[in-house]
């Protein structure tokens, strides 16, 4: 069988971070994201009527602090990607997992079995770490240096994927992982899971040029992402010879008109940001992370608190529509799409935002892709 998400549907879009209560949206406003489970179910089913590709969720442990304590309330992703996909019929889930937090040969096991619900419509989104108050909170530590903890999530994959292609059980000895015995039943349903890698580092490109069906990685729009994009598709055809797509993520306000949508963003962004969270979030990336180079650190404030550090796609169908082909035009095959609320708003966006991709022939009509 081949993988929804795998075959060519054209320009693909996702929804991210809907399993966080606020999603992406760094706010006190009421009425932000619950991320309650009704909601969520809410959520995905709308997403998988009208045509949306993927969800993929963020894994967090802890809070953001601020006011808010931002991401304080976030539903695990394997159990979250399971009960969604028992409840949808089309739609990809993803399961992001820390390769540091959990041993490959459980993970190997979760995800088979989460393919099995989703009758071979699970994916694995594969995350290295670097948030570190969440291995002090979990008892580990974060591993020295940024390429040791590539070295490892590299080792940790490669089990993985043994474990799902190797008949019987086999021996591993390698410098993270020492295995005797080790075996998995069931297999995925067909075969290797879509893989998604974020990372905006050398390293984090690296990985995913290596091992990713898509790269995820933060740019600042379709005008320098096209660089980023050929770099990325260049490195993973030549050091590693295979294809490679690239997403990157964005948060969106789709309103009748431009000020409306300007206005809505800037009450939630602006006037209700929690800014305490906001400056402690991007203290952190500073600190640990390499998504974000310092320039962009230090001009984003406004863009971490409306979502999260990522693109902004605010205005009427029209003006979205035509931003989202930019993105296409660059190179990427996809993108991520947060909302205030994604229950409320994804109704609408599908209706005038879906029909005119498809009028622009970069996604198929919605009844080509139920």
């Amino acid at each position: 069988m081949n993988r929804p998400l795998l075959t060519d549907t054209g320009f693909k879009l996702g929804l991210f971070s809907a399993n966080c209560s606020s999603g992406m949206a760094v706010t006190k406003a009421p009425g932000r994201w619950s991320a309650s489970w009704a909601d969520n179910v809410r959520m995905a089913q709308i997403a998988d009527s009208v045509g949306i590709d993927f969800l993929l969720p963020i894994a967090r442990f802890i809070g953001y602090k601020g006011t808010t304590n931002f991401h304080e309330g976030v539903l695990e992703p394997v159990a979250w990607a399971a009960g969604l996909l028992a409840k949808t019929e089309r739609i990809t889930v993803f399961s992001t997992v820390h390769t540091a937090f959990n041993h490959p040969v459980v993970t190997a096991k979760q995800l088979a079995t989460v393919d099995h619900i989703g009758g071979g419509r699970a994916g694995i989104n594969i995350v290295a770490g670097w948030n570190k108050p969440e291995y002090d909170a979990l008892g580990t530590s974060l591993p020295i240096g940024h390429d040791d903890r590539y070295a490892q999530a590299q080792e940790w994959w490669e089990v993985i994927e043994k474990l799902w292609t190797v008949d019987g059980s086999f021996d591993h000895e390698g410098k993270f992982y020492q295995l005797k015995g080790a075996e998995a039943l069931p297999k995925p349903v067909a075969g290797r899971l879509p893989v998604l890698n974020a990372g905006s580092s050398g390293q984090g490109r690296g990985y995913a040029a290596r091992n990713a069906d898509y790269g995820f990685t933060v740019v600042d729009g379709p005008e320098d992402g096209a660089e980023i994009v050929s770099k990325m598709k260049r490195q993973a055809r030549e050091e590693f010879e295979r294809d490679m797509g690239v997403f990157t993520m964005s948060h969106v306000v789709c309103r009748e008109t431009e000020k409306e949508a300007r206005d809505f963003l800037r009450w939630y962004g602006e006037e209700e940001a929690d800014w305490d969270a906001v400056d402690n979030i991007m203290h952190l990336m500073g600190a640990h992370a390499q998504s974000f180079t310092p320039e962009m650190l230090t001009t984003y404030r406004k863009r971490f608190a409306a979502g999260h550090g990522s693109v902004p796609l605010v205005g009427t169908p029209d003006q979205i529509a035509a931003r989202i082909k930019e993105f296409h035009d660059a190179g990427f095959a996809g993108l991520t799409l947060a909302f205030f609320n994604y229950a409320d708003e994804l109704p609408y966006f599908a209706k005038t935002v879906l029909p005119r991709l498809a009028e622009m022939g970069i996604r198929k009509p919605q009844q080509e892709l139920v």
